[in-house]
C-alpha cells in the first residue's frame, strides 16, 4: 500500500531527569537528528519538529530539517500536533504520524506501519501499535500498558492491569497464559487524520483516562475506534534516564 503521510516530532527542552534531551549527543549528533533521520528512512513525506524552545528550533534548522515554533502551553503533544496542522494549514484528511522525539531506536517500518493501519480502512480516525507479550512477568507490569481488540482489530480497552485476565489458567498456573489469546502490549505511536486531530483537542479529560492514566481512554470514551496494528516485537524504550542514554549510544555508534 503507498501511503502519503506526515510526522511530526514534539520536541520540549524541558525534562526533569533530563533537561535538552533532544539536544543531547548520541553516535556525534543531536538525538533530534536521529529521530528525524527514522522519518527519513520511513519515507514520510513531510516531517516538522513541533517545539515551544528556540535551541530546539535553530538547532533542528542547522541540521537541514524543519522545525516549526508552537504554544508553550500545551497539556501534551497531541495539542501541539494539532497546532502545527492549523499552522500549515494542512486538509482534514491528511494522515499524521506522533514520533516521540526521545525515539532515536523506533524502527522506520513501524512508522509506516501506523500511517497504513489508518489509511488502511474507514472506521477509526486514529491507529497505533500493539505487539505481542511473550515474558510473563511484562503481563502483570503497571508500566506495560496492555490492550484487548475485537476481531476486527479494533481497541476494546487499554489498562495497566493484566488484560484479559484468564480467570482459570491465572488461577491454577501461578499466573502462566494459556496461550489461547495473546496478551498485547501497546506501542505508543499513533497515527491520526487532522479532522480527529480537531474533534480531540475539544474533549475533556475522561474519568477513565484519570484513573489509569491513559490518554488513549479519552477516545474510547468518547464512543470512538482506535485501530490496532500488531507488529512483530516491542521496539526498544526510548530515552529517560541517563542510563538510557549510554545504552541508545552503544547501539547507535554499532550502527555507524
Amino acid at each position: 500500500m503507498s501511503v502519503r503521510f506526515k510526522v511530526v516530532i514534539p520536541a520540549r527542552y524541558g525534562s526533569t531527569r533530563l533537561p535538552g534531551k533532544p539536544l543531547l549527543n548520541i553516535a556525534g549528533k543531536p538525538m533530534i537528528a536521529h529521530v528525524c533521520e527514522r522519518a527519513q528512512e520511513a519515507d514520510a513525506d513531510e516531517i516538522i519538529v513541533a517545539t515551544d524552545d528556540d535551541r530546539i528550533f535553530q538547532a533542528v534548522g542547522d541540521l537541514g530539517f524543519k522545525a516549526v515554533m508552537t504554544r508553550a502551553d500545551h497539556q501534551s503533544g497531541t495539542e501541539r500536533i494539532a497546532e502545527v496542522a492549523r499552522l500549515c494549514g494542512w486538509a482534514g484528511d491528511d494522515v499524521i504520524v506522533n514520533l516521540q522525539g526521545d525515539e532515536p531506536l523506533i524502527p522506520p517500518v513501524y512508522i509506516r506501519d501506523a500511517a497504513e493501519a489508518l489509511a488502511g480502512q474507514q472506521l477509526a480516525g486514529i491507529a497505533t501499535l500493539a505487539a505481542k507479550i511473550t515474558d510473563q512477568e511484562e503481563i502483570f507490569n503497571p508500566n506495560a500498558v496492555k490492550v484487548v481488540l475485537n476481531h476486527a482489530g479494533y481497541a476494546l480497552y487499554f489498562s495497566r492491569a493484566p488484560i484479559p485476565w484468564e480467570r482459570d489458567t491465572f488461577a491454577h498456573s501461578g499466573g502462566k497464559p494459556s496461550g489461547k489469546l495473546p496478551h498485547l502490549r501497546h506501542i505508543g505511536m499513533y497515527a491520526y487524520t487532522v479532522d480527529f486531530l480537531n474533534r480531540y483537542c475539544l474533549w475533556d479529560a475522561s474519568l477513565l483516562e484519570s484513573i489509569e492514566f491513559l490518554e488513549q481512554l479519552r477516545i474510547l470514551w468518547r464512543g470512538e475506534a482506535i485501530k490496532v496494528h500488531v507488529v512483530d516485537k516491542t521496539p526498544s524504550a526510548g530515552v529517560d534516564t541517563k542510563e538510557d542514554l549510554i545504552r541508545v549510544e552503544h547501539v547507535l555508534s554499532l550502527s555507524h
